[in-house]
């Protein structure tokens, strides 16, 4: 059984959310957003280098990611992408897309998942896909499942808004990265994770989550959850993001399988603006101090203070 704390709403989200350095919170479109540091001139312009102290740094949110401004979207009902190289470009989607095939695009789309679906499904055996400028969210009244599930093997997901679901994104291996993962909706029988493994990564693999917002104002179950329900936790980079909320903020790896091998976590800002130990119960849990090639370094709170794993 997945360790979890028993879960209570916050409400409409970001409201208690990130008076963090010199942002605010603030009502648009309906839901809470993170007003974040300015952001860059275009939604594909370059962040500021991890490296950068929590002050300098421009984080991913409502500004640079997501579909940007002045593109139309034509609307569509759910699609099954059957055409390897396809590209979904422009789309208003109410329902799912489910990818059947190699190295398919989605780019500047909006996808309104339904009820107990995913937004966006890669399915087992294909591989490649990539989603950008894109988001992904449920009606809040009834449970999108994923925003973004990956049963396959490499997938990229790069300045993508997910918000209103149970999980937010779930895959073992891929690259996540200047991504906007917030605002979860708990639905009774929950785990709710904003971005999870429940294994290992392909052999020849790994998963690089970099540079992303991870909101979870839930009080379970993780911001970045890396559990072993089908295998050992190996392969994941886990560098400069900006992590609050969930019961802990960040499950590290360890479990009942195995050691974890190769976690590394670095360069990370934990904000204690949901909860104030970073998570419900504190920043992190279940980090395999011995593992081999772990790496915990660089890992701070907001006001520079250093986040050690207990």
């Amino acid at each position: 059984m997945r360790p979890r704390i028993a879960a209570r709403g916050l409400g409409a989200g970001l409201a208690a959310l990130l008076v963090l350095l010199g942002t605010a919170c603030q009502a648009s479109g309906g839901r809470d957003r993170l007003d974040v540091t300015p952001a860059p001139s275009s939604p594909a312009a370059a962040p500021t280098t991890p490296s950068a102290p929590p002050s300098q740094r421009v984080w991913p949110g409502p500004d640079n990611t997501g579909v940007p401004d002045g593109v139309r979207l034509r609307k569509s009902g759910p699609m099954v992408v059957k055409e390897n190289g396809a590209v979904i470009d422009g789309v208003e989607v109410t329902g799912y897309i489910t990818v059947e095939a190699d190295d398919v695009t989605i780019r500047n789309t909006r996808v309104r998942g339904t009820d107990n679906w995913w937004g966006i499904l890669q399915r087992e055996g294909r591989t490649g896909l990539t989603v950008e400028d894109t988001e992904v969210f449920g009606n809040g009244k009834k449970r999108t499942q994923f925003g973004i599930l990956n049963q396959g093997r490499l997938i990229t997901i790069r300045r993508v808004d997910i918000h209103t679901i149970s999980n937010g994104i779930s895959t073992d291996q891929g690259l996540i990265e200047d991504s906007y993962v917030h605002d979860p909706k708990y639905y009774k029988g929950d785990h709710t994770d904003m971005i999870m493994s429940t294994g290992s990564a392909a052999p020849g693999t790994e998963l690089i989550i970099r540079n992303n917002t991870v909101i979870n104002t839930l009080d379970q179950t993780g911001a970045i959850a890396l559990f072993q329900d089908f295998g050992v936790s190996r392969n994941v980079t886990v560098q400069g993001n900006l992590l609050a909320g969930g019961g802990w903020t960040l499950y590290a790896g360890a479990g009942e399988k195995g050691p974890s091998s190769n976690i590394k976590v670095i360069d990370n800002v934990f904000s204690r603006q949901v909860w104030p130990k970073g998570g419900a119960a504190g920043p992190v849990a279940y980090w395999d101090d011995d593992g081999s090639g772990n790496q915990w370094e660089g890992n701070v709170w907001e006001n520079g203070e250093t986040v050690t794993p207990g």
